[in-house]
């Protein structure tokens, strides 16, 4: 039976390969998952990633703080996260944020999807602003504030392979890829093997996800898991610290 085209979802876009959905939401079509939280994308961030890995805490004692993370997206986290280290981090500080991901999407897209957030229209325009057009390969971005510098690199293709190459000890991740149902690849054991192996001696990781599968390819990599309370509308989600 053929049904009419819901007149407030508009048609995947090329390359990006996604819809916009519930509120101007993006939507990966090739995953069938929200790029962030249907609830607050903002919220989830501070939450799962900056609570959950202990931050803006240990930015303040820091003159050199590394992040990694499966799935840059819309660049949301990486905004949230830079605002954070600004506030927090020493004079003087740098951040390095590694990020990896397979699929980056167009300047356009990430500045419709930002926009949710006027409050951060600032950092949000000086990423799409220095993000090139139709982006093709690694990418690599320098943002200076005062005495204070954060530098950006993508990391672009299959995350194994290039989590293998890359040559980065991360003081914390995110791990932030699509649904673990959608898109298990990032969620291997193998995967988080590659990713305690560039994790800092104490270096922790959180996810959003609780899922028993996931804390058990994390602890098979190394890390202590434990479970804490989730982001709205979730029971739970994981945190870990690199043991040995």
């Amino acid at each position: 039976m053929n049904t009419l085209p819901d007149p407030n979802e508009t048609k995947p876009s090329a390359p990006d390969q996604l819809s916009w959905r519930e509120g101007d939401m993006p939507y990966s079509e090739e995953f069938g998952d929200f790029y962030y939280s249907k609830t607050d994308g903002r919220s989830e961030c501070r939450h799962v990633f900056l609570a959950g890995n202990d931050l803006p805490e240990r930015f303040a004692g820091s003159n050199v703080f590394t992040i990694g993370e499966l799935g840059f997206g819309t660049g949301l986290n990486f905004i949230e996260t830079w605002s954070a280290w600004q506030m927090a981090a020493p004079e003087g500080a740098r951040l390095e944020f590694h990020s990896f991901e397979l699929h980056l999407l167009s300047r356009e897209t990430m500045l419709r999807a930002l926009s949710a957030w006027p409050d951060l229209a600032g950092r949000s325009q000086q990423l799409t602003d220095t993000w090139p057009q139709r982006p093709e390969g690694d990418i690599e971005l320098e943002f200076v504030s005062g005495s204070k510098t954060v530098s950006l690199r993508i990391h672009h293709g299959q995350a194994l392979l290039r989590l293998g190459e890359a040559r980065l000890l991360a003081d914390a991740w995110y791990l932030d890829g699509f649904s673990p149902a959608r898109n298990p690849e990032m969620w291997s054991a193998e995967l988080l093997g590659a990713v305690a192996q560039k994790t800092a001696p104490g270096g922790t990781a959180a996810t959003y996800s609780a899922a028993g599968w996931v804390r058990r390819n994390l602890q098979a990599a190394g890390f202590a898991v434990e479970k804490r309370p989730g982001h709205v509308g979730k029971r739970d989600m994981s945190v870990g610290r690199l043991i040995g």
